[in-house]
């Protein structure tokens, strides 16, 4: 038959060269899925990763699957999108990706795999006839990571596939390295929680032994003139009333509150019959019990204890005044340290409010009185004031030791007004 607008010649000429293209195909049908069926062991260029080729059209598949494979990739196939996201799991290592797919299309697959954590670094290659600016920013956006021209060609498909692995390799050495470095931050953490636990149960037991060693000398004290052992717990409470008034960091009102109460340890060196003397002492006495300030201060000295260097401050400088008339080194104003000042306010007011062998307690408002026309002379004017303006949390406190505690007190306080 002959062909329309040509001679038999032409015809049969394109009736062999239909048949020898036929019989090409279909030997390449024969050949592509005997290959997929027994893959050749990976090559030394693609060291065995797997790749997954997603594409709707067998052709396609085979064809890059063949390519994959002569690589030295491993290659695992699947013809649509929900098909794709069920592979995923076998370890894939790169994604090719067709972007035309009926159904979940190759945005929809490139998004799941991005709101996915274990997937959010997995390179992903679309591979699409879509040239426009548009369709590749979609693909940007969805998350793709290059993209590759169909036909796909042997040579651009081996650069793009190993410039993405490459970049996903040194990835996840970055993600491991990030790793063992939590790890070795946890462990040392860890071990420095552990070694600071230990430091602080050690300090708390040295500060404990202290506190005992403040007990004790008190005790001691206490030996001597049963009044101070009294008088120096009192002077605890008054304490901590200032501390809070004067805004003190926790650490320094408890500093202040146990050093305070070594003001008159000193006493421990002074005559009995001077301590308990009912009556008033002469001046060789007076310069006796003064001594008590020098005594105190040495018993507490060459300490690397803030509390006990606190202490050794306030026994020095407790009897100081204002004016630069008191003991022992005639300080005057703020060169009195402000621990020395706070606790000439609190230990005469404490003094003048407890029962002595020679007269009876003041009224807290009348010692309190008695001690504002001191002011700027013995004391402090700002911190005088600022007693006075607590005077009711003051009075609390002496209210609450009740009446029995007020029989015996020092003698060296009760001396330092008129």
């Amino acid at each position: 038959m002959e062909a329309p607008g040509g001679s038999p010649a032409v015809a049969e000429s394109s009736g062999n060269l239909r048949g020898t293209l036929g019989s090409v195909w279909d030997s390449m049908q024969a050949a592509l899925p005997q290959r997929q069926e027994q893959q050749p062991s990976p090559g030394p260029e693609g060291n065995g990763k797997r790749i997954l080729i997603v594409d709707d059209a067998e052709n396609n598949r085979l064809v890059v699957g063949a390519l994959l494979e002569s690589l030295g990739y491993r290659v695992e196939v699947a013809g649509d999108g929900l098909d794709a996201l069920a592979k995923i799991e076998l370890g894939i290592e790169l994604v090719l990706l067709d972007v035309l797919m009926p159904g979940l299309d190759g945005f929809g697959v490139t998004r799941r795999l991005r709101d996915d954590p274990r997937y959010a670094d997995l390179p992903v290659i679309m591979m699409t006839v879509l040239d426009n600016r548009e369709d590749r920013l979609r693909a940007i956006e969805a998350g793709a990571n290059d993209f590759i021209a169909k036909p796909v060609d042997r040579t651009e498909l081996q650069v793009r596939i190993g410039s993405q692995l490459k970049l996903k390799e040194s990835q996840d050495a970055l993600k491991r390295h990030r790793l063992e470095l939590e790890d070795l931050v946890a462990q040392r953490t860890a071990e420095l929680r552990s070694a600071l636990a230990e430091m602080a149960a050690a300090r708390r037991r040295t500060y404990e032994a202290y506190i005992d060693t403040i007990r004790r000398l008190v005790l001691a004290a206490g030996f001597k003139d049963p009044g101070t052992a009294q008088h120096i717990g009192r002077l605890g409470l008054y304490a901590a009333v200032m501390a809070s008034a004067l805004h003190l960091p926790d650490g320094e009102a408890e500093i202040l509150r146990h050093a305070i109460t070594m003001h008159d340890v000193g006493k421990i060196g002074i005559p009995d019959a001077i301590l308990t003397k009912p009556g008033r002492l002469t001046a060789k006495e007076r310069e006796l019990i003064q001594s008590h300030t020098w005594i105190g201060g040495r018993l507490l000295a060459d300490s690397h204890s803030e509390l006990m260097r606190t202490g050794e401050v306030i026994a020095l400088t407790h009897h100081e005044k204002w004016d630069g008339s008191g003991y022992p080194r005639g300080l005057a104003g703020e060169e009195i340290p402000l621990m020395g000042r706070l606790c000439a306010v609190i230990d005469v007011f404490d003094a003048l409010t407890t029962r002595r062998p020679y007269r009876d307690p003041l009224p807290p408002e009348e010692a309190l009185e008695m001690m504002l026309r001191e002011r700027g002379r013995h004391f402090d004017p700002a911190l005088l004031d600022l007693f006075a303006a607590h005077r009711d949390e003051i009075f609390a406190v002496h209210a609450s030791l009740g009446q029995e505690t007020w029989q015996e007190g020092p003698r060296a306080a009760a001396e330092t007004l008129p």
